[in-house]
This record gives C-alpha cells, sequence and structure tokens, in this order.
C-alpha cells in the first residue's frame, strides 16, 4: 500500500469534520442497480465511515474494513453498528461473502495485482460491486483558478490522476474500465449524481487539509499553502461535489 493511502490518520478528526458524506440517493441508486434485497456488505479502505454510515443506517449489515487505527477508530465512534476490521484489503482473509463489496473514494490506494479476482471472490454468486467518489472543488472556474495559483508554489495538482492512464474525456473512466476488462464481472454501469455544496472558506480549506496531496508536503509548506489559499476565497464558497459511481455485478461462474 503506498505511505500516501496512510497519511489520513493524523487527520482523523479534520478528515470526520470536513469530508462530505454521501447522500441518500446514492444508497438508492446502488439497491436498484442490485435489483434484490442487500443484506451484507464489505467496506474497503472505510476510513472515518462516511459511507459506512449509509449503508448501516439503512439495515445493512456492514464489515468495515480499514487499515489505519485512528481511522478505524474515529469510524468506531460514529458508526458504532457496524463490524470493524483493521485490515488492508489485500489482507482481507478469504471466507465469507457478501451481497455488496464496495469503496468510497479508497479504491485507487489498493493493489491492482489481483484486485477483481480477490473482489470477485468476496460476494455472492450476482453479488454487486460499486466504487463512487468525486472531487469537492469549487464551482466558480474563477475561484478555482485561484486555488490553482495560489497553491501553485507547492503543488501542480492536488489531484489523483487516472490509476489505468484513462484520458479524462473518455465516457468509461476508471475502474469501470478494469471492470469491463477483468471477465470477472458483468453489466458495469457509470452513473453521476450531481451535487452542489456550500462550504465556509474556513471549511474548504479544512477540506484541504485532508487531502492526501497535501498531507504529503512539509509541514511548513503544508500550512502556507492553505494559508495562501484561504486568502483568495470569498468567505462562503459554492462547491462541486459530483459522486461519479461504477457499479458491476460478479458473474455466474
Amino acid at each position: 500500500m503506498p505511505v500516501r493511502a496512510l497519511s489520513f490518520g493524523a487527520v482523523a478528526h479534520a478528515y470526520e469534520r470536513f469530508r462530505p458524506g454521501y447522500p441518500a440517493e446514492l444508497f438508492d441508486l446502488v439497491m436498484a442497480y442490485a435489483g434484490r434485497p442487500v443484506r451484507t456488505a464489505l467496506e474497503i479502505g472505510a476510513g472515518t465511515g462516511k459511507a459506512t454510515r449509509l449503508f448501516a443506517d439503512r439495515g445493512v449489515a456492514v464489515t468495515a474494513t480499514e487499515p489505519d487505527e485512528a481511522m478505524l477508530a474515529e469510524l468506531r465512534r460514529q458508526v458504532p453498528a457496524a463490524a470493524t476490521t483493521r485490515a488492508a484489503f489485500e489482507d482481507i482473509e478469504p471466507g465469507d461473502r457478501y451481497g455488496l463489496v464496495y469503496a468510497a473514494a479508497a479504491l485507487h490506494w489498493t493493489n491492482p495485482q489481483g484486485r477483481w479476482p480477490r473482489v470477485a471472490a468476496l460476494l455472492e454468486p450476482g453479488g454487486v460491486f460499486a466504487s463512487f467518489g468525486g472531487p469537492v472543488q469549487p464551482a466558480d472556474p474563477a475561484v478555482e483558478e485561484a486555488v490553482r495559483a495560489a497553491r501553485a508554489p507547492f503543488l501542480d495538482s492536488d489531484d489523483i490522476p487516472s490509476p489505468d492512464g484513462t484520458p479524462p474525456d473518455q465516457d468509461m473512466q476508471w475502474p469501470g474500465t478494469e471492470l469491463e476488462r477483468c471477465g470477472s464481472f458483468v453489466d458495469v454501469r457509470q452513473c453521476v449524481i450531481r451535487r452542489r455544496l456550500t462550504m465556509s472558506a474556513a471549511d474548504y480549506v479544512g477540506h484541504l487539509s485532508t487531502i492526501s496531496a497535501y498531507l504529503e508536503l512539509p509541514a511548513a509548506d503544508r500550512e502556507q499553502a492553505l494559508r495562501r489559499i484561504l486568502g483568495v476565497l470569498p468567505d462562503t464558497v459554492e462547491i462541486s461535489a459530483d459522486i461519479v459511481a461504477h457499479l458491476a455485478r460478479r458473474s455466474g461462474h
């Protein structure tokens, strides 16, 4: 697992406070795709439980896995109903099978070697895999450009590039591209839930403080970059936070 994937524990409380949760519309989308009751789910890289509660609060028995102890402790406080396991995806022992396996803004941290056979082995026949997430950024292009310019001395970009090099203008994005190729899944779909939020400037900078690209900076550079960004933001920031979801069904064989 990349070191960057394990950088969040130091900011677990900020992660819980500033990262947006997931809307009921996403739960409805996954359930409609499943087309049958989903009683059990395994979550990959659950963090502080932002997506865990979406499913656990609606009656799904979620087993949440997370390699970072500080993140897991926060998750246990936030979602006591979920079963939890401290483990990276690659360390999950085969055995139990689930109606749903999902990852919320975490799949890109998993090892691509053997990823899809491992996911398939954790699913019941006909079970569903879901991956979802997306950037949280100013909706106003002028504000986004001001943020880009403010961080430029420290970071070229705070995005995570497509893990398989899929161009951003291609219709099917990763991980749908891999799901279509791997042979373990059928009926691969890509769906977008449009979402607009409003944050104070301080809360948006708080959100940035939980992004791995900033967490990797030396502390002094990180503080200076975030201070510069705060200085160019309006008091209230309109946020684009679209959720891109990829859904697939385990093939019968």
